[in-house]
């Protein structure tokens, strides 16, 4: 891979699995891969998961990585085009992505949407710019629309559980929208739909309220449903994830707690694996009774943050710097 963006920058899902796998079984057989490189992990925006278990990855490695928090540490990146730089922002992303383009060996940037204009939001500038500017492999620690490596992280765990149950038919998964007290981003739901749909291995079913559909760019092959029950049905692994509008941007038009998952609704399931993306705000999105259970798959889906991380860092430094 060039880089790692979204699920079209993967000639081979299964393959990227099958690596991700490989660096959980013996995660410093190549230590020495990254002898002397170094990554940047750049955040606009907070994170735990993500920032830590990319570390590892790279410690794993053996690359130096180095954090810097933008928005506390940084000075106020300008992005647009031709842009008259005389209010906030201090830097443009033209000035400052080239030099630290000569300061790491991967670059990797963390952004989240304003959910004000969609317009804005989708067209991805912000990671755009710096992918055309740093000159350096860029990998997506989430963006304005996508969050790849949660994706990977979420089909891998997918992947180890088919293999526990030793499951020969068909799985069915169901994605499902879960209240929230404050509207989220479109991010992991869209990007986990995106990964779904192109590794095509099991029957995908989205569920939400109405008036929160998703762009149809990431949903396409997807059955979309506004009946929860009859998507629960038969599913071998339920995703849980709020979003906010997507047509009419940004809003929150409902928060009704029967959209929470609970032990009384998988009951009609296969005794379905429940996974989220974590951070869950307990007994709003999901229930103690499915967090504290053996239907969750929450703790090890965080775990393989690290592995996920490592195989699209494996890649690319193998095609990229070998």
């Amino acid at each position: 891979m060039k880089q790692f963006i979204s699920v079209n920058d993967v000639p081979d899902i299964n393959a990227l699995i099958a690596k991700a796998v490989a660096c959980k079984k013996d995660p410093l057989k190549y230590q020495d891969l990254g002898a002397g490189k170094r990554i940047g992990l750049l955040f606009l925006n907070p994170s735990l998961r993500t920032r830590l278990s990319t570390q590892v990855a790279a410690r794993n490695l053996g690359m130096e990585a180095i954090v810097f928090n933008v928005d506390k540490e940084g000075w106020a990146l300008e992005f647009e085009e031709g842009a008259i730089m005389s209010g906030n922002t201090v830097e443009h992303v033209k000035d400052a992505a080239p030099v630290l383009g000569q300061y790491f060996d991967i670059l990797c940037i963390r952004t989240f949407p304003s959910l004000k204009n969609r317009e804005d939001d989708y067209s991805e500038m912000f990671i755009h710019q710096f992918i055309k500017y740093a000159g350096v492999p860029v990998v997506s620690l989430e963006s304005a629309t996508l969050h790849p490596l949660q994706s990977l992280t979420d089909l891998l765990t997918i992947t180890e559980e088919l293999q526990f149950k030793k499951m020969t038919r068909r799985p069915k998964i169901v994605l499902t929208w879960a209240p929230h007290i404050k509207p989220l981003p479109q991010c992991v739901a869209n990007s986990f739909a995106q990964w779904m749909n192109a590794w095509g291995e099991a029957d995908f079913v989205i569920t939400h309220p109405q008036d929160y559909e998703l762009s149809t760019e990431f949903t396409k092959g997807a059955v979309i449903t506004h009946d929860q029950d009859a998507a629960l049905a038969d599913a071998d692994f339920v995703y849980v994830k709020n979003w906010s509008t997507y047509t009419d941007y940004g809003k929150v038009y409902e928060n009704d707690p029967a959209w929470m998952l609970t032990e009384e609704k998988l009951k009609n399931t296969h005794a379905a694996k429940v996974m989220h993306c974590l951070p869950v705000r307990r007994n709003v999105e999901l229930s103690d009774e499915i967090l504290d259970s053996p239907h969750s798959l929450v703790t090890k889906q965080a775990g393989n943050r690290v592995w996920a991380a490592q195989a699209v860092l494996q890649d690319i430094l193998t095609h990229q710097y070998s």
